[in-house]
């Protein structure tokens, strides 16, 4: 699905990431960790073809990112799900509309694909929430509509950068649950993430392979996490 072989990134003069290879298995659930900079967000857009590696290879289905039209990019790209950290919406549209956004892109919204939608929204718990805007959500609803968006064309692999960053204990146990059940889908997922302690939650509950970002490179953590 998602391969990396030799990967390397580099700003500039500085090198950001090295010599890093990864096959994301269909089906799989990973954690990316790493301290504030090591660039875990920079390997993800690596992972959805966001960047381009300055040295080795990144294949997206098969496919080498350097030789993809941008007609094939957007395919593929169809494939992948995003959650961003920032979790940026147009907040003169109702969140209904937002999550729906890539359908509506594609040329999508049927009255099946709506329907989808609506289901999709009570999944996450924003059923009642789908006429609010997104100002008036609070940091968790957010969250969870930064999930629905990036699940609504029910893509293969589902990256989310520090989807539990800006919520209360709570609140990232329920974005877990759900990420965790895309997983029991089929789905493959990759979670960047600095809290230890939501690794450990979901461990016990899904084989997840934890890798860590340390001195440019990719390494498996160890089993202490």
């Amino acid at each position: 699905m998602i391969e990396l072989e030799n990967l390397g990134f580099s700003y500039g003069e500085g090198e950001m990431l090295s010599d890093i290879s990864l096959k994301l298995a269909p089906g799989s659930f990973h954690f990316l960790t790493g301290p504030s900079g090591s660039g875990k967000t920079t390997f993800l857009k690596l992972c959805y073809g966001a960047l381009q590696p300055t040295a080795g290879h990144a294949r997206l289905f098969d496919q080498d990112v350097r030789h993809m039209s941008r007609d094939d990019m957007a395919m593929t790209r169809r494939r992948i799900g995003v959650v961003h950290q920032d979790c940026q919406f147009l907040d003169h549209l109702p969140i209904a509309d937002n999550v729906a956004l890539p359908l509506t892109v594609s040329g999508r919204d049927s009255l099946e694909e709506v329907a989808n939608l609506k289901e999709l929204l009570d999944w996450v718990g924003l059923g009642k929430r789908a006429s609010a805007y997104p100002p008036e959500l609070s940091g968790g609803e957010r969250q969870r509509a930064a999930l629905a968006r990036a699940v609504i064309m029910s893509p293969d692999v589902v990256l989310a950068d520090e989807p539990t960053g800006n919520v209360d204990w709570d609140m990232s146990q329920r974005l877990l649950q759900l990420l965790i059940e895309l997983n029991r889908m089929g789905k493959t997922i990759m979670i960047a993430t600095h809290d230890l302690n939501l690794i450990r939650t979901a461990k016990s509950q899904v084989q997840a392979r934890v890798l860590r970002i340390a001195g440019r490179r990719l390494q498996l953590a160890g089993a202490d996490l």
